[in-house]
């Protein structure tokens, strides 16, 4: 009985998302596009090659992973790359995502020598409080051990329902015993707001690393903490940030520009076309603005980039964005599944076209070669004047790269130097930590740092001459520095020490004063071409 519904399901999924790509995308799609008959009749035809194989494949055929892997996601990506199936625990992870939360004990976990590691608990969350570490080892969930287990399946036996007890059994260097933690689940946000701080005086810095439901109101509070009407400066990060919710970046976008500024339109051929306009305004934050931006910075990272492009209101520093200006509509299906169908694309207030091509390139290239065209397939200008290009996400104003690893770095990376480690090669910091409780913020990597760090090199066989130690010698300084603040005093705190050398962040401090010029001309060349006159901020 039981197969016979999961059988019925997995027709009326075909049937649903075929009739969804028909209703859309019209006489293109042959076989889901004529009549209720076509549908019927192509929907058999599937089931039937589904049943034969089913049948006499050489090996059992698991036919969810066939349907939900195979049939579907195939079925979608002969339309474009982000039009996306997602089965009931990946439905799951995607609202937790948008909603900003979720329940459990709230901390990172990674894989590491086949076992699963802690490698940051959120601090102030169950599992921080409870006493859990970074390159603490997780053994035992619940009295079940992790041996054989995945991390994926680990994080999950971790979650549950708010103010229920899982029970944590872990291995840590320094102690002879396992130790024992009975940890209180509870809700867990998801900030879109990592950190906010003032990353030197009268220069605020706020890294945004996702929009979900919450973002508009954190970075409020965000804006309100750093007192932004009194900065000289503020650097918004939004590298890697992958996007989310379209009326997040709206606001985000409306916190920075001045009332009826367009922030950006959406068109398709089955979509009205809607565009966002700034309601409520900057409320007098004219702060100069630089947003930090790179090839993995998509969606509605490119919307609030571009819109701040366009009106001049900011500079835009890094690299060239994702190019993601699809619009995908979330469905929900039976069985908790999911379906994000692409029905419209963005386009910012210039009018220029945020998708990068993806038609004549493989999915390979579009997703990991990140090909953009030869040349610009739009031109445009901003509000005073300025040209700016299309068709290939949002190009910066001024262009620097993240700095590459060199060969020496890569080495200590493959060997996992720095990051916590279970056993054998791999976490200094794990290893320094453990004989030393006591961490203050005054912490440096000293002489005698560096000196048990080429013992510990020595001692895993790590190879190494002087001279790469040497010439690579600030930068392994503030990987340690990094790690060990990261597992004494949290994310943030590690991250701040990461910023301190990052060339884009200097840059973008750097370029502050250029947006400000550059925002205050826009604004009288606008009020020029009204016919008033305008106070510069």
């Amino acid at each position: 009985m039981k197969s016979e519904r999961r059988w019925a399901f997995l027709t009326v999924a075909i049937l649903v998302v075929g009739a969804l790509l028909g209703a859309i995308y019209g006489p293109s799609v042959r076989a889901t596009t004529s009549s209720a008959d076509d549908y019927q009749t192509a929907v058999k035809q599937f089931t039937r090659v589904l049943d034969v194989v089913q049948s006499n494949y050489a090996e059992p055929v698991d036919v969810d992973k066939e349907v939900y892997q195979g049939a579907i996601p195939g079925m979608l990506r002969v339309l474009d790359p982000h039009s996306n199936f997602f089965d009931a625990r990946q439905f799951a992870l995607l609202r937790e995502d948008q909603r900003g939360r979720y329940y459990g004990v709230g901390m990172i976990v990674a894989p590491r020598d086949n076992h699963t590691v802690v490698m940051a608990p959120y601090v102030g969350a169950p599992a921080y409080n409870a006493g859990l570490r970074p390159g603490d080892v997780i053994v035992k969930v619940d009295d079940k051990s992790t041996d054989g287990l995945t991390t994926t399946e680990v994080a999950d036996m971790l979650k549950g329902q708010k103010g229920t007890i899982v029970k944590i059994v872990v291995t840590r260097e320094g102690y002879a015993d396992q130790l024992s933690f009975t940890v209180t689940r509870g809700e867990i946000p998801r900030h879109s707001v990592d950190i906010a701080f003032l990353i030197k005086p009268g220069v605020g810095y706020i890294r945004l690393s996702s929009f979900n439901e919450t973002t508009d109101h954190e970075i409020a509070d965000a804006l309100k903490q750093l007192d932004a009407s009194n900065l000289d400066g503020l650097i918004l990060d939004m590298r890697g940030n992958p996007g989310g919710l379209l009326n997040e970046a709206v606001a985000v976008g409306d916190m920075f520009l001045e009332k009826n500024q367009l922030i950006v339109s959406h068109h398709g051929r089955a979509s009205q076309n809607h565009s966002y306009y700034a309601v409520r305004g900057n409320q007098g934050i004219t702060v100069p603005l630089v947003i930090l931006v790179n090839n993995n910075s998509a969606s509605a990272t490119e919307i609030v980039s571009g819109a701040v492009q366009d009106h001049d209101r900011g500079l835009i520093v890094g690299e060239t964005t994702f190019g993601k200006g699809l619009v995908q509509t979330v469905q929900p299906l039976s069985e908790n599944t999911g379906l994000a169908l692409t029905t419209a694309r963005y386009y910012t207030p210039s009018g220029r076209l945020i998708q990068r091509d993806y038609k004549s390139i493989s999915l390979y290239e579009y997703h990991y070669e990140r090909k953009v065209p030869d040349h610009p397939t739009e031109i445009k200008l901003t509000d005073s004047g300025r040209q700016v290009t299309g068709g290939g996400g949002i190009a910066p104003d001024i262009v620097i790269s993240e700095p590459k690893l060199n060969k020496f770095q890569l080495e200590l990376f493959r060997y996992d130097v720095f990051y916590p480690a279970e056993a054998g090669v791999g976490g200094f910091t794990r290893f320094f930590l453990g004989e030393r409780p006591t961490i203050t913020h005054d912490f440096t990597a000293d002489d005698n740092v560096m000196h048990e760090f080429r013992n510990y090199l020595a001692k895993h066989n790590v190879r190494y001459s002087e001279s790469d130690l040497a010439e690579n010698l600030d930068w392994v300084k503030r990987k340690i520095k990094q790690e060990v603040f990261m597992s004494t005093f949290g994310m943030q705190d590690g991250f701040k020490v990461l910023l301190e050398a990052d060339p884009q962040v200097q840059k973008g401090i750097d370029s502050i004063p250029q947006a400000r010029a550059l925002y205050q001309n826009a604004r009288k060349i606008v009020a020029q071409r009204n016919g008033g006159s305008l106070d510069q901020p």
